[in-house]
């Protein structure tokens, strides 16, 4: 074992991750990994991990973080999108308390979450970026959380999950990082304004309607409105509501544009609807 630890690089640069389950002190390859250090020490200094959970946790294998929603799809890196991935002959995964960037499956896919390895796992060789590791004692609060009891379906930990409190950057390789000031309150507002976008996306179009022929229909109707009363106005219209002297009738001429209008939109809808088909497969026929 001591073999594998003399192969590898010198580290430069310490970060220490304040757990619900004790210190993990880090020290990182910035040297080796330029683009993850780099994008890991500033959301470290930004406080971007702080008060977030480890959300994935494997026995033997990982224990996975760095997802300010918790959910495992979100957070982004410092570069506003994902990052290369970066590979070293002298870095592989040959012992636990590695630290290496979490990605989407495909290469080139980095951002803010990040994994700790527990075990050997020579299998993610050139499949993730490897920009740290766990020293000294805190290794042995690495393996703690590594046996939480987590829920089988999605080795999400059982409440309460493990947590990171806080982190303090002892040594940062790089002077010129210059933090950025996050505002984490902007977040629900986010979603509420999703939310209330998507529940004005819901129209309340016919079953045939779709596409362009939906738009088209959506506009004969709001002419129609310009043209004629709602029923709840005609409703209200005084002298609708005079029943008791049967002698005062609706103007004739008025009535009838009326009654035109609406035999004239009802005939136009009919025709649209009539026009609505679902494409057919081209034919099989030579």
């Amino acid at each position: 074992m001591s073999s594998i630890y003399v192969s590898e690089p010198p580290t430069k640069g310490k970060v220490i991750l304040k757990t619900t389950y004790g210190p993990l002190d880090i020290e990182l390859w910035p040297k080796e990994a330029p683009k993850a250090v780099r994008n890991f020490v500033q959301l470290c200094l930004e406080g971007y991990y702080d008060n977030t959970i480890f959300h994935r946790i494997i026995k033997s294998f990982l224990v996975q973080g760095g997802d300010p929603t918790g959910t495992g799809t979100g957070g982004e890196s410092i570069y506003g999108t994902v990052f290369a991935d970066e590979y070293h002959s002298r870095l592989r995964f040959n012992h636990r308390g590695l630290v290496a960037c979490a990605n989407a499956g495909r290469p080139h896919s980095n951002g803010s979450q990040f994994f700790v390895t527990l075990e050997r796992c020579d299998w993610l060789d050139k499949k993730n970026t490897i920009f740290g590791k766990v020293t000294g004692d805190s290794v042995f609060n690495l393996l703690s959380i590594g046996e939480v009891e987590t829920n089988k379906d999605d080795d999400r930990p059982l409440d309460p999950p493990p947590k990171i409190t806080s982190v303090e950057v002892l040594w940062n390789p790089f002077e010129d990082i210059i933090p950025r000031v996050l505002s984490k309150s902007i977040k629900p507002e986010t979603e509420t304004e999703n939310k209330d976008s998507k529940k004005k996306a819901v129209k309340k179009l016919n079953l045939l309607s779709f596409g362009e022929e939906a738009e088209e229909e959506e506009k004969v109707l709001a002419a129609v409105k310009q043209k004629i009363k709602s029923s709840h106005d005609v409703l209200n219209d005084p002298r609708l509501l005079k029943e008791e002297n049967p002698n005062k009738e609706l103007n004739s001429s008025e009535g009838k544009t009326t009654r035109d209008i609406q035999l004239s939109v009802k005939e136009a809808l009919s025709s649209k609807k009539g026009t609505l088909t679902v494409k057919e497969a081209p034919s099989s026929k030579k």
